[in-house]
Parts: structure tokens; sequence; C-alpha cells
């Protein structure tokens, strides 16, 4: 792959990081605002502390860190800083995937070519030398946040289990990394174990998001005591979310195909003919799953975004439901295209930005919607 491609390819996500993380805090500002001139009502209020909603005692545990200027806590600030730095890293590494500099540093880990410190003599070495480096800078900000966490957070509040939970998928990812490099799954290496490995590790660090985000979520917003969703909801909410972990698993075994067996046909009839032939890798033949599958993934974020409304009351249902359809469709979208191009970098790229900020608010959807208990047309949404 050209390097002028690579460098474009990276130009573009870290412009799109910068928009994501710009409307993200735009949310944030809003959605405290919402919650301090006491526009939601009493249980949709985290910081409503009335008799009507729970006695002293409860109030006392869910009462907020002490806020900047703009009104929202530092580490709140610092939680989604961490979530949207460690998105920039995950796309890191699949410009390090594309590029086919995973064996940049040899198969030595963590030092590079064995030395600690390395001075890089090719783009391919810099590339993964630089992943390496955002990684352990991600490793240390997850350890930050988890310490942080539990000094301004008090049990109840919903920010300590995602922090613990968060700290074990970052050394979980790590020891990841180290076996493929040891174990040189990397490259073009096609085996049997890479096509194992590379799943678990975006499922890890789907998990790894989710906790971030969780964490960022309850740090700006602290959960309500008591508040339950129905079952039907509730489960509706964990299939999806099933599902679309499983969807992100066929995606890195056809990202680990496009990128060992990159297309060499135009036309959708001539691929799937070569994709499927006799003489075709596994890989190739899996090709065809990830597509099938994922539409089955977006019906069912899309049936949860466009129906927020009718199980979940409060200004962060009501954005969180619309911004989790428009993102589905432009994942779908981003993947047609995908797959009429031929996946170039900037398209996956793309796809795999939009994959995770879709799962970011799948993830933020349930933690608003548990708020509000369910209320609403619960019955009619389940029945519809």
């Amino acid at each position: 792959m050209p390097q002028s491609t690579a460098k474009a390819g990276v130009r573009v996500l870290i412009k799109k990081v910068k928009v994501f993380l710009g409307r993200l805090q735009v949310f944030l500002c809003w959605v405290l605002s919402e919650c301090a001139a006491g526009q939601l009502d009493g249980r949709q209020n985290p910081w409503h502390t009335g008799p009507e909603r729970m006695d002293s005692a409860s109030s006392a545990a869910i009462s907020p860190v002490p806020v900047t200027r703009a009104g929202i806590s530092r580490f709140a600030r610092f939680a989604w800083w961490v979530v949207g730095y460690t998105l920039l890293v995950i796309l890191f590494g699949a410009v390090v995937r594309i590029t086919g500099s995973g064996a940049g540093c040899g198969q030595h880990w963590p030092s590079c070519n064995g030395q600690v410190l390395e001075l890089p003599h090719t783009l391919k070495t810099a590339i993964e030398y630089s992943h390496r480096a955002t990684s352990e800078l991600s490793g240390l900000a997850v350890l930050t946040l988890l310490i942080w966490g539990f000094r301004a957070h008090p049990a109840g509040q919903g920010v300590r289990s995602p922090a613990v939970v968060a700290a074990l998928f970052i050394v979980i990812e790590a020891l990841v990394g180290r076996h493929l490099v040891r174990h040189g799954l990397v490259v073009n290496d096609a085996s049997v174990s890479r096509a194992i490995v590379m799943p678990l590790h975006l499922v890890s660090t789907s998990i790894l998001m989710a906790a971030l985000g969780l964490c960022a979520y309850r740090a700006s917003v602290p959960r309500v005591p008591g508040a339950r969703l129905p079952p039907r909801i509730f489960w509706l909410f964990a299939c999806t979310a099933v599902c679309v972990l499983f969807v992100s698993a066929t995606g890195a075994l056809t990202a680990l195909g496009d990128t060992v067996y990159p297309v060499q046909t135009s036309g959708l009839s001539a691929r799937l003919l070569e994709d499927q032939g006799t003489s075709a890798h596994f890989l190739q033949r899996l090709r065809l799953i990830h597509p099938l599958i994922a539409l089955l993934g977006a019906g069912l974020m899309l049936r949860l975004g466009t129906t927020a409304h009718r199980f979940a009351q409060g200004g962060a249902a009501r954005l969180l439901g619309p911004a989790l359809a428009g993102l589905v469709l432009m994942q779908v979208l981003a993947g047609v295209f995908n797959v009429l191009l031929s996946a170039p970098a900037h398209l996956q790229l793309l796809h795999l930005t939009l994959a995770n900020l879709a799962w970011l608010a799948l993830v933020l959807l349930f933690a608003a919607a548990r708020d509000s208990g369910g209320r609403g047309e619960a019955d009619q949404f389940t029945q519809s």
C-alpha cells in the first residue's frame, strides 16, 4: 500500500475523531445543564434529592462530585477524554493491520526489535512502535481512571464497576497484543490461530469501550437508585448487544481476509465466485457471513434507536435514540461502499469508526433507559 494513501487515511481518521470529541462535549454540557436547571422530572434527574425520590442516606450516596465552571466534574471530563483517546488507539491498530506493520518490531514484546527505546528506520517500524506507545499511554490512562474513580466516587454511583471492568480488559488487550506479536500472527499470516484470536481481540475491545463509556456517563449522570428496566426491554438490549458483538467478531474475520487476500476481481458476481471457489481460503469463504449477520444487528439497533421514546423518557434518551439510528444507517451505507469498492483503507477506518460509535451509543442508550425505569409505552413497544 502506498505511503501517501496510508497517511491520507490517518489524517481522515484524526479529523473524524476530533469532530466526535467536540460533539460529545456539547452533548455532555447539554445533559448536565438540563439536570442542573431541573427540567427533567424527579426520577429522571439524578441530582434531584427531594424526599419524594429517596431518603437522606441514598441522597448522600449519589451526591455529585465537585464540578468545574463548565458544569462537569474534572473526573468526568477525563473519563470522556479516555473514551475518545481509546477509540483513536483502536483505529490506529487498524492502521497497523492495513499497512502490514504488525511485524515492524519483530517478534519482540514489549521491546521493539530487542530495544526498549527504538529509533525506527522504516515506516512500518515507526507505525508499530507508535501504536505500542499510544497503547501504553492508554493503559496508564485507564489505570488513572480506576484510581481516580474510586477516590472521587463512592459506591452506588455506577462509576467504580465499569472502571474495574475497563482496567481488566485493558490488561487482556495487552496480553492479546503480546500473543499476536510473539507468535507471528501478523501481516500476511492466515492461520486458524489468528482467525480465532482476531475476533476475540475485537470483542474484548468492544467490552473495553462499553466499560469506558459507562464509566464516563455515570461520572456525568449518576445512577438513579432503584431504577430497573422491564424484563422484556432488558432482554431486547441484551440480545442486541450479543448480536452486535457477534457482528464485530465476523467483521474482524472479514477485515483479516481483506488484508491477507485482497479482492482481485471486479463485480459482485465475480467476487462471489472467487470467494466461494474450490481453491478459496476459508477466510475468503467467510466474507459472505459478515454482511448477512450485520443486517440483523443493524435491524435490532434501528428498532431500539427509532423507538427509544416509547420506553425511555428524558433528554439523554431523546438524543441517544436518534443518534443510534443515524449511526447505524451510516454504518450500513459505509459497509455497502466498502464491499463495492473492495475495502479501501479509508473506508475500512470509517467503517470501524462508525461501528464503535454505534456500539457506544447503544450502551449509553441502555444506561439512559435504565435511569428512566423503562417508563413510557413499554408494553406497546414490546408488542409492536
